[in-house]
This record gives C-alpha cells, sequence and structure tokens, in this order.
C-alpha cells in the first residue's frame, strides 16, 4: 500500500518556523491501529488523515500516541495542501470532525479558521501538580478543554521548565500557559505529555480557550498573539459570536510516499 504524505509548517511564514504536521489524503478510512501507528512513526505532535464527504471532507488527527477531538495547525496543514497543492477549487472548506463542521477559507495568503469556543472556568483550586511543576506560582488556573495557567510577567512564559512527570498526571489534554506581552495582545506556550507531546510548538485549538479569556480581560475580541516555542509561531484570533476565527499562514516542508508492505 502506497500513501502520499505532506508536511506542512503550520503557523509559519518560512520553514523551520511554526509547528511541522503531517498531512494524509485517503479515500476510505484505513483501520484505527493503522492510522495510529502512521502518526506514531511521524513522531510529530499531529498527523491528519481525511476523506472525501459530500461537498467537503472528514477529517481525524492523531498524536504520536492517541487520536484526539480537535487540532488547529493540522487542520491548517491539511487546508493548505487541498488548496495548494491538490488544486481544491472553491476558496472555502468544510472538514467534519469530531468537534463538529469546522469552515476554513482561504485569504490569499492567510488560512482562517472557524473553530467554536471552549470558554474555561476558574478552578476551585489550583492542581497541586500544576504548582510542582513551575517554578513561579501562577495567578490564576481556568480549565476546558486543556489547563489555562496564568502568569503575571512575559518572562515567566518564556523562561518556563515545567516538570513534565508532573503535568502528565493532570486528568486533562494539556497545560497552557500565558501571559500578558508588550510586543503582543498575550503569549502562550502549551504542553501535553501525557498524549506524547513535551511541547508543541503553536497550537490552534488553544486560542478556543485563550481568546475568551483574554477578551473576559482586557475588553477586546481580535487578538494579535505568538506562542513563544523554540520554533514560534505567530497568528490572529476574532471572536464572532460563539466561533473564534483563527488565522495564519503555512509552507510546505516536504512531500513524500509513505510504503506500507503486508
Amino acid at each position: 500500500m502506497e500513501l502520499n504524505i505532506y508536511q506542512i509548517d503550520a503557523f509559519a511564514s518560512k520553514p523551520f518556523e511554526g509547528n511541522p504536521a503531517a498531512v494524509c489524503p485517503l479515500n476510505e478510512w484505513l483501520p484505527d491501529k493503522t492510522m495510529q501507528s502512521i502518526a506514531e512513526e511521524n513522531n510529530l505532535s499531529e498527523t491528519a488523515f481525511f476523506i472525501p464527504k459530500g461537498n467537503g471532507f472528514h477529517i481525524r488527527w492523531f498524536t504520536p500516541t492517541k487520536e484526539v477531538d480537535l487540532c488547529g495547525h493540522a487542520t491548517l496543514a491539511t487546508a493548505y495542501v487541498l488548496f495548494n497543492i491538490l488544486s481544491y477549487k472553491s476558496d472555502k472548506i468544510e472538514f467534519d470532525s469530531k468537534s463538529g463542521i469546522l469552515t476554513v477559507t482561504n485569504n490569499n495568503e492567510w488560512i482562517v479558521m472557524n473553530f467554536p469556543l471552549q470558554p474555561p472556568v476558574l478552578c476551585e483550586n489550583i492542581p497541586e501538580e500544576i504548582i510542582k511543576a513551575f517554578d513561579i506560582a501562577p495567578i490564576e488556573c481556568l480549565k476546558s478543554e486543556d489547563y489555562v495557567v496564568v502568569f503575571d510577567r512575559e518572562i515567566d512564559i518564556e523562561s518556563a521548565k515545567p516538570d513534565f512527570g508532573q503535568l502528565k498526571k493532570l486528568d486533562l489534554r494539556g497545560v497552557i500557559i500565558t501571559a500578558k506581552s508588550t510586543r503582543y495582545d498575550f503569549i502562550a506556550r502549551f504542553f501535553a505529555p501525557k498524549y506524547g507531546i513535551l511541547e508543541d510548538p503553536v497550537t490552534g485549538s488553544a486560542y478556543t480557550q485563550l481568546a475568551p479569556y483574554w477578551a473576559s480581560k482586557i475588553g477586546s475580541k481580535r487578538f494579535v498573539v505568538k506562542q513563544v516555542s523554540s520554533r514560534g509561531g505567530e497568528l490572529s484570533c476574532e471572536i464572532v459570536d460563539s466561533r473564534v476565527l483563527i488565522s495564519g499562514k503555512a509552507i510546505k516542508y516536504l512531500e513524500g510516499k509513505i510504503i506500507i508492505e503486508t
């Protein structure tokens, strides 16, 4: 069996920035075990698989260890492949997913993803694992799909070296750390060691939680932000009703064939 594969740097305007994702177009679903094995072999934070469905596509995302319900950067990467490599004719794509219908549009070099908001709620108590994982105490902790951990200063985010063993014990998908910024509206980093991802370079789905949090703090519905991982990535967000528009660029790094001999 041979499959086409593309590796795309999402939330990037040049190679070696942003978050790399693998994209595998399919005509029909492979067994879940096979898709999980491919994702493990790719050893990227996400591998996206998609099949045609009606006038759009059905998309699924796998980390090296398990399938997830929502992934931003691999959706952006998949849309890039369709728009720029597979000659998809429309400037709008509808993806059916475990998180419902996700609409993606092509706006010149920017790809705009329409995702559901996931407003975080305040934790009654900061989990002990989070307190132990960081050298500096957070000023606030909330939760939704992930824990949203707020620190006082940019340098607290940029210099953080969390104890991944502690974060791996948590019950949610991952941990987002964030703070206000002098250069951007806010900055963030994302860790998901229980999913095989110590630090994700740029995490589109994190902004479904960060956008409503920061909207409640600074009174704006539009943000220019940066995820300050070692690779780094910039994006913009805009809240529209119960949705958030997450915009970023992408660039192709490689394309090739997966060969699975049976």
